[in-house]
């Protein structure tokens, strides 16, 4: 095996990391916006509110994220006059907020249904004694239900960043310079396939432990009750004596 051209391939490839963590990044962080909105009008009870969110992700659930990039890339480019005219032709012409906008409203697809489903396995105990202290709906959502939903739906939407920082390798698909398009580029000048791509999935895997263990330590710090020391045998006699 030779080290020697791993190491330099590696650090080749690392010269990419910082416009796919950008990606991921942004786009985690505008979906998560969309999918709050999205999740409050699905639990809305309106269907006004209900039925175009439920709409938009049936959409983004439904069709590969590959095609919503080549749909929002090259189909909305054949509209440039009517882009032209509303002045939104410089975001569109560039593939980097293309492939931002459609990373973003893809997970906001999904994380709004993670969102949606942890509000729905909130205790309706704990909402019943929110109501019981007078708590009105926003100061019920924000110290009852915001807080266990949160806790309930970090697993989950742990997964969700892990597969948004592996969905940014389809921006090379619009030339994006990213860790993809960089091992792609390497590999039509050394053919050696193998090596190249063994090092972007390593590079791929240390950002997603490193997401992981964050995660980790987020869900450990809101959970007190698992941090928790149990009490010793001789204090729980002392304490029924």
């Amino acid at each position: 095996m030779d080290f020697a051209f791993l190491g330099s391939t590696w650090l080749t490839l690392l010269s990419g990391l910082p416009l796919t963590l950008k990606l991921a990044s942004g786009a985690v962080s505008c979906g998560f916006v969309l999918a709050l909105a999205v999740a409050a009008m699905r639990v809305s009870g309106s269907r006004l509110l209900s039925g175009p969110a439920q709409a938009f992700v049936f959409a983004f659930r439904g069709t590969p994220l590959l095609v919503q990039v080549f749909l929002i890339y090259y189909g909305l480019g054949q509209f440039r006059p009517f882009l032209q005219e509303w002045g939104l032709w410089p975001f569109f012409r560039d593939a980097y907020w293309c492939a931002l906008l459609a990373l973003s409203l893809n997970t906001a697809a999904y994380s709004g249904e993670i969102i949606r489903g942890a509000i729905g396995s909130v205790p309706a105990g704990q909402i019943e004694a929110a109501r019981a202290c007078g708590m009105g709906r926003l100061t019920a959502a924000r110290r009852i239900i915001g807080p266990i939903a949160l806790r309930q739906a970090l697993p989950a939407y742990s997964n969700e960043i892990i597969s948004m920082v592996k969905a940014t390798s389809l921006a090379s698909i619009i030339t994006l310079m990213e860790v993809t398009f960089i091992a792609q580029k390497l590999i039509s000048q050394t053919f050696r396939a193998v090596e190249i791509f063994v090092c972007a999935g390593s590079i791929y895997l240390l950002v997603n432990v490193a997401i992981t263990r964050a995660v980790w330590a987020l869900e450990w710090w809101l959970s007190p009750h698992l941090r928790a020391r149990p009490r010793e045998p001789a204090a729980l006699e002392a304490a029924h004596a």
